[in-house]
């Protein structure tokens, strides 16, 4: 199998969350947002669909 590189932005995650609640005639708050963000960012952890990599930046 081949992998592949995917960046998951959970900023991203939240606009389309955002976008799909409104059309389906939810208002979701900022926070509720950010949490479904997490939220789904944590289940592709645990199900093993994304590896978390923490970059480090040089202050150099």
């Amino acid at each position: 199998m081949k992998e592949i590189e995917v960046v998951i932005d959970t900023e991203e995650i939240a606009e389309f969350f955002f976008h799909e609640l409104i059309r389906r005639g939810f208002v979701p708050t900022q926070t509720e947002l950010e949490e479904l963000a997490d939220i789904t960012f944590d289940y592709l952890l645990e199900k093993c669909i994304i590896d978390e990599e923490i970059e480090i930046e040089d202050d150099e």
